[in-house]
């Protein structure tokens, strides 16, 4: 499916940059209007009644050294991403809704938060030069993604990664994208599958999960 693509200005910091960001999301075609409000304001009160929306942040931050550099890949409100600065990281968040993005950047200042297309993804062109040593993508990120565009994505992502980096990603198998086409997409993108989970608080993996959590990594180069 070709994309459709609007101009975008947005940034997590003082200057402003424009993005070309797809329409064809699934994230947009599955919705109707008002539904990014609708949840954003869902998180929030989740927040605000004390909700634990940290499960992913835990898991990611066990995994790295003090002061790593994340990207958060699809990162809605900054949830994720903001508890995983809480914890010393430096966090740069990407995500195609601007709402989304305005959003974080009024609940967790201090984070950048971009609004931008995975399948475009470049940041080296927004002033974010510096390879990652993570990325994740929680809330279903995959299965919201354009049709036809999951490749190119974690393509992009990788191309973010700096070597040995970790790409720990989660979502539901209900959603039209399959854990197949996944794992055959993640490795023609050139990332290594090391452990799988049936959550983020690992329950074991099983086949008839519902669920599945994937942590892959770009592989170092053989010498020679």
């Amino acid at each position: 499916m070709p994309f459709s693509r609007t101009e975008a200005a947005d940034r997590g910091g003082v200057n402003g940059y424009r993005s070309l960001v797809s329409e064809k999301t699934r994230w947009v075609t599955a919705h109707g209007t008002g539904h990014a409000q609708w949840y954003i304001e869902r998180f929030r009160r989740m927040a605000e009644e004390g909700v634990d929306l940290d499960g992913e942040a835990r898991l990611l931050d066990t995994m790295l050294a003090r002061m790593s550099r994340v990207l958060d890949a699809g990162c809605g409100t900054g949830r994720v991403g903001a508890a995983l600065a809480a914890r010393d990281h430096v966090v740069v968040g990407v995500d195609a809704d601007r709402e989304l993005i305005e959003a974080a950047k009024a609940d967790h200042p201090g984070s950048t938060w971009l609004v931008g297309d995975l399948a475009e993804l470049d940041l080296a062109v927004e002033g974010e030069p510096e390879l990652f040593d993570a990325a994740v993508c929680a809330g279903n990120v995959m299965p919201y993604l354009a049709p036809g565009s999951e490749g190119t994505v974690l393509a992009r992502i990788r191309a973010h990664l700096r070597d040995d980096g970790l790409f720990v990603v989660g979502f539901g198998l209900d959603r039209g994208y399959s854990l197949a086409d996944f794992d055959n997409q993640s490795a023609t993108a050139g990332l290594v599958l090391e452990h799988r989970f049936a959550t983020w608080d690992l329950r074991p993996w099983r086949n008839d999960a519902p669920f599945a959590v994937s942590v892959l990594r770009r592989p170092i180069p053989t010498p020679g």
